[in-house]
């Protein structure tokens, strides 16, 4: 039943599919086999149908909310694309993309717009740092429209979690600027969580040409005295996020605050072992109801 799987991973976020969706974040073989799925399911009971979404259970409240989402989505997209542009221009920034809900086309007055950074190699934390520096100073800390929460450095652009949520969120992603073609060439992974979805989408702009402060910093600071910066940006932060974030695990620190020169994560709470949590359980109610049995996901 690949077409439950969708429905039930997305209903962890109230967001009804069409059709066409669950055949894309299915693992099903044609657009016919979600149908007739669909179709089965319907008859059933166990899901429900209203202007040509479908939804588990009859939450069909859902798709009022997603249909809103998606016109707010539309209405933030050239402003996140903005800013994303613009995040672009800052030193040891080699790439943006739009990443979280807006990804999906989903906005509400809670969301904030969650970007993805690949960064120039051994300068990832100086690049975080001044980012941080510019939220905080210019922007008063506000994450609405600049939360930048994942780094990558362009020598490890490889993501070592592999599962169903890490492979969403990547085929999900709108590259705004610069050259996405090596991290989705190092990522072809994700063609066994999501066979349907097309891997790698050209960005809106190739590259955002630096102002001159921007290539000052980084001549400055492309020597040997900026990897030692780095490093030190590296283990201030390190030590910082050990203190504020003590109640964590060491294994669930490792994922969700992972902090290594080629990777920064701010995750606190650890979003994806919870919705890899929350599905499995999803599943197990989902066997309990109706005896379909779905293969268990691990993060």
């Amino acid at each position: 039943m690949n077409s439950v799987k969708a429905l039930l991973y997305f209903s962890l976020f109230k967001y009804p599919l069409s059709a066409e969706e669950v055949y894309l974040f299915s693992a099903a073989h044609s657009q016919d086999e979600v149908n007739n799925e669909l179709k089965y399911l319907e008859q059933k009971g166990v899901i429900f149908s209203d202007k040509n979404f479908y939804c588990i259970d009859n939450h069909t409240k859902t798709i009022s909310r997603r249909i809103a989402g998606n016109n707010m989505a539309k209405a933030v997209m050239d402003k996140a694309i903005k800013k994303g542009v613009f995040i672009s221009k800052f030193p040891f920034i080699k790439a943006v993309g739009i990443s979280g809900s807006l990804s999906k086309n989903y906005h509400d007055k809670n969301s904030d717009v969650d970007f993805f950074v690949i960064t120039t190699s051994k300068k990832l934390w100086i690049a975080r740092t001044l980012l941080m520096l510019y939220k905080k100073i210019f922007l008063l800390n506000s994450r609405k429209f600049f939360c930048v929460n994942y780094f990558i450095a362009e020598d490890s652009l490889e993501i070592t979690e592999k599962n169903i949520f890490t492979a969403t969120e990547l085929l999900t992603l709108i590259p705004v600027s610069g050259d996405f073609e090596l991290f989705y060439s190092k990522n072809q992974w994700v063609s066994t969580f999501l066979p349907n979805m097309e891997i790698g989408k050209s960005p809106f702009y190739e590259n955002s040409k630096k102002n001159w402060l921007a290539k000052m910093i980084e001549s400055i600071l492309n020597t040997r005295i900026g990897d030692l910066l780095d490093n030190i940006f590296l283990k201030l932060t390190v030590k910082k996020w050990n203190l504020k974030f003590n109640t964590l695990n060491k294994e669930d620190f490792e994922i969700a605050m992972k902090s290594t020169s080629g990777v920064s994560k701010h995750h606190p709470q650890n979003f994806q072992k919870r919705v890899i949590a929350r599905l499995n359980q999803k599943y197990k109610e989902f066997y309990t109801r109706y005896n379909i049995e779905l293969e268990e996901e691990h993060a």
